[in-house]
């Protein structure tokens, strides 16, 4: 094994630091090693090891609706079901579920 005799200085957020450092302490690795890991898989993969990519939206639940836009909510069901737009109701729960990852 090669001698680990480079530095390396990075700037983070003191809270990412610390939150990170814990759960690698859970799993007994210390950040330096976390980082070779990391950097070897950099290697490994001839790029970063996973994807960078901003996530999809989280979709709100009706507790965080304001009352205006749960009533708007509430108008566009009413007008989708006198409209004939339904769905049984096994399959609405199964939209739930995948549209909240639940």
């Amino acid at each position: 094994m090669a001698a680990k005799t480079a530095n390396l200085y990075a700037r983070i957020e003191p809270e990412v630091k610390e939150e990170a450092e814990s759960i690698l302490a859970m799993l007994g690795i210390s950040a330096s090693n976390a980082i070779n890991m990391f950097y070897k898989q950099i290697i490994l993969n001839r790029g970063i090891p996973f994807e960078v990519k901003i996530p999809p939206a989280r979709r709100r639940g009706v507790a965080e609706l304001s009352e205006t836009e749960l009533d708007a909510e509430l108008e566009k069901g009413y007008a989708d079901m006198k409209a004939g737009r339904i769905k049984p109701v096994k399959q609405a729960f199964a939209d739930i579920r995948k549209d909240y990852g639940i």
